[in-house]
């Protein structure tokens, strides 16, 4: 008899099957809590980290920074002579180097080393004894000569003698003075003389020393008055002019000028340097200015006018413009000490310079006479920045300083 095969429940069998189908909801569920979490404490620590933040800027805003400490000076309005300041050299006025013109034998030394003389001292003589004894010889015949030609005139007028006779007395004449001309010429050039008022230097011969043509004896330069040559810049043109004032100062000598006056302005520009070569002649009384020194020169040009000045040491030097901060009452309501009282602070204001004099600059424009710069401490100061001042060490600003050697 037929039986169905027996059957199994598939159910059964695919249970365990379905088992992981069942579970896709709740893995999902469970993903998306999660990141959901995560995302909800981002959130938290970054509003936590922006109220950090804000509360740090309102802090930032509230707060003011201490009070630098400065020194002051007030802007002054005072009568400015403009000066032009260039670097040049002394030289002499005249100067020289003798030498021998003839060969001889020094025999005698006039002068010291580095002595003053005067127009026509004798300052070398060479050995002349053999031009001396040519010299008695020459005039003998000189005597001579004239005698002879005296008597061969008076003859002739008489007729006694022939023309050619006085020709011949006349010729031996001129002759015999001629030979007497060239020997005082020649002793003349071995005795070496000062050809004006000057200084000697180191002599470069001795006693005794037989010299050449052409070998230096000494050098002499003229040294009172004396010269300084200097450039300044073409544009100077239009201030500088004849006998303006110029005030010369050398390293050698700190704290001493010498006055003198510009009596040289070259007629032509440096095509190179753009700049003119000058002159002036400067008295020099005490001869301590020598040829070859190095000296400062400022040059008084133009007439005085009334300029505002303030101490070098207030200037900010920027390439986009140069600055002052000036000392002024803030007007913040906020900035104010423990008095009531409103503070000083430092506003930066851009100024346009002039010359300058010593310690101080002239301010062309950008400032009032009356106000009150910092004139120490600038550096470390923003605008409006409060201040307060203490001139217990402000340094002595001067128009023509003296520094202490110390």
């Amino acid at each position: 008899m037929y039986q169905p095969a027996a059957t199994t429940s598939r159910d059964a069998k695919s249970e365990p099957a379905l088992a992981p189908y069942e579970t896709k909801p709740n893995r999902r569920r469970r993903w998306i809590i999660a990141i959901g979490a995560l995302l909800g404490i981002v959130v938290i620590l970054a509003g936590i980290k922006i109220v950090q933040i804000k509360t740090m800027i309102d802090v930032g805003k509230k707060m003011v920074p201490p009070p630098e400490s400065v020194t002051s000076a007030k802007v002054e309005q005072v009568e400015w002579q403009p000066v032009r300041a260039a670097v040049g050299s002394v030289t002499a006025i005249r100067g020289v180097t003798l030498s021998a013109e003839l060969t001889g034998t020094v025999r005698q030394i006039n002068f010291e080393n580095g002595s003053l003389v005067k127009k026509g001292t004798v300052l070398v003589k060479f050995d002349v004894s053999s031009e001396e004894a040519q010299l008695a010889g020459a005039r003998a015949d000189a005597a001579l000569a004239k005698q002879t030609l005296d008597r061969a005139v008076s003859l002739r007028k008489e007729e006694v003698n022939t023309v050619q006779d006085l020709e011949q007395a006349q010729a031996r004449d001129k002759q015999t003075r001629a030979t007497v001309v060239n020997l005082e010429a020649i002793i003349n050039k071995k005795i070496i003389r000062a050809p004006f008022d000057g200084r000697v230097g180191i002599r470069a011969v001795e006693l005794g020393q037989v010299v050449s043509p052409g070998t230096p004896i000494v050098s002499l330069q003229s040294v009172d008055p004396i010269y300084v040559e200097f450039q300044l810049p073409q544009q100077s043109l239009a201030d500088v002019k004849l006998d303006q004032q110029v005030a010369v100062k050398v390293d050698v000598f700190p704290g001493q000028h010498w006055e003198g006056t510009i009596t040289t302005i070259n007629p032509e520009v440096d095509p190179g340097t753009r700049n003119v070569r000058m002159r002036a002649t400067v008295k020099n009384p005490d001869g301590r200015l020598t040829p070859g020194m190095f000296a400062a020169v400022e040059v008084l040009a133009g007439e005085k006018a009334p300029a505002i000045v303030v101490p070098a040491t207030a200037i900010i030097y920027a390439p986009y413009g140069d600055s002052v901060f000036v000392i002024e009452n803030s007007k913040d309501p906020n900035q104010k000490d423990k008095d009531g009282k409103a503070q000083l602070v430092a506003n930066q204001r851009f100024v346009r310079l002039g010359d300058r004099r010593g310690d101080y600059v002239a301010v062309a424009s950008g400032l009032a006479a009356g106000e009150t710069v910092v004139s120490n401490g600038a550096f470390k100061l923003r605008n409006g920045q409060t201040v307060f001042i203490n001139n217990a060490l402000a340094p002595n600003v001067q128009f023509v300083p003296k520094p202490e050697d110390r």
